[in-house]
């Protein structure tokens, strides 16, 4: 499986939440390397990093939404719970000893670019506007507040 080239088509222009995509696809790569290299443990691992990190990137996206008042924010988060749980089904089977890592990397490859490309491409004008409205001082603020609360 080849890994996942950052391309400027998946950029939102808001650089928080570009710089988690990209930290979600250097999991996804990091996944890759550990499947091909059939390492069960690093799989394991690379796996639980990634599931953590997705969920507080989802808790902080949809913060950032509901702060700019999207109509949408209830589908999205629909959206990004039927994804946990699809991935967590994944987790499950690989617990049990099945070889899932093709399988779930053509998943997230799929589902992480459209999701970028659709989903979050709906929001962005909205948040980014409303990121823009806050003067600075108080949008580093915010900002700072949500992903140390979000990511510790």
């Amino acid at each position: 499986m080849a890994h996942i080239e950052w391309t400027q088509d998946l950029d939102t222009g808001i650089q928080v939440i570009d710089n988690q995509h990209k930290r979600i696809v250097e999991y996804i790569n990091k996944l890759d390397d550990a499947g091909a290299n059939s390492d069960k443990e690093l799989i394991s691992s690379v796996l639980t990093e990634l599931v953590d990190y997705t969920l507080s990137h989802f808790t902080f996206e949809e913060s950032l939404m509901e702060e700019a008042g999207y109509p949408f924010v209830k589908g999205h988060k629909r959206v990004h719970q039927l994804f946990v749980k699809r991935v967590g089904d994944y987790v499950q089977r690989f617990k049990m000893g099945e070889d899932i890592t093709a399988e779930l990397l053509n998943t997230l490859q799929a589902w992480l670019v459209n999701h970028i490309k659709s989903d979050d491409n709906d929001y962005v004008e909205l948040v980014r506007t409303n990121l823009q409205g806050l003067d600075s001082k108080k949008q580093d603020g915010w900002l700072s507040r949500s992903l140390k609360n979000i990511f510790g």
